[in-house]
């Protein structure tokens, strides 16, 4: 069996159809590289692919997907719920069989230069890949969009770019980095009232002294308040627990946690069939389940 690297990528785009299409066509295009899913969602007007592929591969799909990108999305016209710096806005390689963190390090910071130099995007390194101290943590370099970004780098202030040049266009910038498998996990809840979630979600992540190894926004999706997590380490902090948390929060402020979604996929040692059912979870079947996509790769 061949080793293999999982790229999740992020791309500013969820309500146009055929731009997704186009960046999901230019990565599945590359050989040695497969598709496993492509999500998007209007509210977040984000789109998340998920492939994956050899080591030396899959550093060209995920270029073949930031070139489409950073050609089609303008960011001085993108709207959305989620955070974001770029059309191409996150890149992140995770290590899977007979691979390791130095090799999705050296992936990440080998496309990052190219990027830089083909695409004249400023690319930031981040988490194992990171060259900079102050650009390890992703939330860092995002906060305040690219429209903050865009006049920091203008001015010559941090957060400075470790390839392409320090000036933003209307692709904007590109976050590229290795890091371990994480779940990305939204819990919805019975308002439409994005400050209850925002204080969840304030109450619950591991910066403000919360659950460790979890990050979290409040937004607003589909009408309804929704807490969107990042669980840095399943085992640390795992689904239910990070539930438990939400709901002993909402509870206090008066509202209800009634469902949730996953984005992307999750490993098997993460979910019970117990859990699924106890955490009300939308959108799950064995389709989310790494492992089970990997099988069917291995049986082609």
């Amino acid at each position: 069996m061949s080793a293999l690297v999982e790229c999740v990528a992020n791309f500013s785009e969820g309500r146009r159809a055929a731009v997704i299409d186009s960046i999901v066509g230019a990565i599945d295009s590359i050989i040695g590289v497969t598709v496993l899913g492509a999500e998007s969602d209007g509210d977040h007007n984000r789109a998340v692919v998920t492939f994956v592929g050899a080591p030396d591969r899959v550093g060209d799909a995920a270029f073949a997907g930031i070139k489409v990108a950073s050609e089609l999305i303008d960011l001085e016209r993108h709207q959305g719920q989620h955070p974001r710096i770029g059309a191409a806005d996150v890149i992140p390689f995770v290590p899977l069989r007979d691979a390791s963190m130095a090799d999705c390090v050296n992936i990440a910071r080998e496309l990052g230069e190219r990027v830089g130099e083909t695409l004249g995007l400023p690319v930031f390194l981040y988490e194992q890949a990171a060259l900079q101290k102050a650009n390890r943590n992703l939330a860092d370099i995002r906060r305040g969009g690219y429209e903050r970004l865009k006049v920091a780098l203008g001015r010559g202030a941090p957060p400075v770019p470790d390839f392409g040049p320090r000036q933003m266009g209307r692709a904007g910038g590109c976050v590229i980095g290795a890091r371990n498998l994480l779940i990305a996990y939204n819990v919805f809840l019975d308002t439409a009232d994005v400050m209850i979630a925002r204080e969840i979600a304030r109450a619950i992540r591991q910066s403000s002294g919360g659950l460790p190894q979890v990050k979290a926004l409040g937004l607003l999706v589909r009408g309804r308040a929704q807490v969107s997590m990042n669980l840095i380490d399943y085992r640390v902090t795992s689904m239910r627990r990070a539930v438990a948390a939400i709901r002993a929060e909402a509870d206090r402020l008066g509202v209800v946690a009634t469902s949730s979604e996953i984005i992307g996929l999750l490993p098997q040692a993460a979910l019970s069939e117990a859990d699924v059912e106890e955490l009300q979870i939308e959108n799950f079947d064995r389709s989310r389940v790494l492992e089970y996509q990997i099988a069917k790769l291995d049986v082609r």
